[in-house]
């Protein structure tokens, strides 16, 4: 699985002890909940007595030990890329010409995101698909979250995490494969087809980073679209301006004080699940409560990988580290990497085609009619479905070319 310089890469089992369970029950019978404005809702933040409900599931139903049972289902690993513990899920297909796929995921999400998807993508003739459409996945941690973290030293922005990963697929013997993602794993993902275009298949993204509208359209930006994309563009300015208003905090705090926010959600439980749980609510098509957009369970296991390796503050260091980095305010370099977008509505920025184009190649362009920015725990088929559509193009664009260069 490795070469002979390289660090080992070590099999790994999730398995955390009865303590680190038993402070977290300690802890949660023990809240000190703070008051509450009468009829908000939503608009201030999660409302306490669905926190209260939640707690409760969590404290008294929700089973640790049967969600890591599921997570070791999967084949695990670690090995050190760069300075930094990478730990990696990589389950490959029972179909020797699958194609290898790295799956990213972003904040605050985690491997979880992918349980639905996973047996879909390596084992499509398991699931009523084309066997020709499986996948070896490779589904890492980033550095400096959950089963990944913490780092141990500065800099660990996408462009790093992306370098880390192309190594990731040398050492499993993939000189080629394809990348998916969304929020940070898209950034990577695209990372991956810019700065290593002759490995990359294709790039599947979920979220395509500076596609959307970041100011007003001008007048002749706007007389230049068709009347939908139009439409589309002013959809995203306004978008746009909502999420600098009502949506951004945790993004600035984490841009700039990650040490700070540590402290507070590493110490307590129910402040770190708030604060990923609201972002389950904000960013789906949820009406309401997240559950009706993600599994409850799926939810509190995600949350369970920041608590258990107590990484609230480290995996918030890479909004610090892009803020801070060299190329803060640089326009983003060109991808040539054939590159496929799959928007669902509820996703928060509505990407725009002619910005996407002006810096990607972009292949695909998808638009579904429900989910939003966890699409592949809120609508798994629809992605699942949406890769392998898109990897079977290249197939067959290349067979095509294959074809004519025969001829020729």
């Amino acid at each position: 699985m490795t070469s002979s310089d390289a660090p080992r890469i070590e099999p790994f089992t999730v398995d955390f002890p009865q303590s680190d369970l038993d402070d977290l029950h300690r802890r949660l019978d023990h809240i000190r909940w703070p008051d509450e404005l009468p009829g908000v809702g939503w608009a201030y933040g999660v409302p306490r007595e669905y926190l209260r409900e939640l707690v409760r599931y969590w404290r008294h139903t929700y089973d640790w030990r049967a969600a890591q049972d599921r997570l070791n289902t999967w084949p695990q690993f670690t090995t050190e890329i760069d300075g930094a513990r990478v730990h990696f899920a990589y389950i490959r297909s029972p179909e020797p010409s699958a194609t290898p796929l790295i799956m990213t995921h972003g904040w605050p999400g985690s491997i979880v995101e992918f349980t639905d998807v996973v047996g879909p993508l390596t084992d499509p003739r398991a699931h009523g698909g084309d066997p020709a459409d499986a996948f070896h996945l490779v589904v890492p941690s980033i550095p400096g979250f959950g089963l990944s973290g913490p780092t141990r030293d500065t800099g660990w922005e996408f462009r790093r995490v992306a370098a880390a990963f192309a190594e990731l697929m040398t050492r499993l013997g993939h000189p080629r494969f394809g990348a998916q993602g969304g929020d940070w794993g898209g950034a990577i993902s695209r990372e991956l087809g810019r700065a290593f275009p002759e490995r990359l298949i294709g790039v599947h993204l979920n979220l395509l980073p500076g596609s959307s509208a970041q100011t007003e359209p001008s007048d002749g930006e706007l007389a230049a679209l068709s009347p939908e994309e139009r439409e589309r563009a002013l959809t995203s300015w306004r978008r746009t301006q909502e999420w600098r208003r009502d949506e951004a905090g945790y993004a600035e705090l984490q841009s700039t004080r990650p040490q700070t926010l540590g402290y507070a959600l590493t110490d307590s439980p129910v402040g770190q699940l708030a604060w990923i749980v609201e972002k389950f609510r904000q960013w789906t098509d949820a009406e309401d409560r997240p559950e009706e957009a993600v599994d409850r369970d799926l939810m509190l296991t995600n949350v369970m990988l920041y608590w258990l390796t107590g990484t609230a503050g480290s995996s918030a260091r890479i909004y610090y580290e892009r803020a801070h980095a060299d190329y803060q305010g640089a326009q983003p370099g060109v991808s040539t990497a054939p590159t496929a977008l799959a928007v669902f509505p509820h996703e928060p920025f509505v990407p725009l085609r002619h910005i996407a184009e002006r810096t990607n190649n972009i292949v695909r362009w998808t638009e579904f009619d429900r989910g939003g920015h966890f699409a592949a725990a809120e609508q798994p088929g629809l992605l699942a479905d949406d890769v392998r559509a898109f990897f079977r193009s290249l197939r067959a664009s290349a067979h095509s070319e294959s074809a004519r260069g025969r001829e020729s």
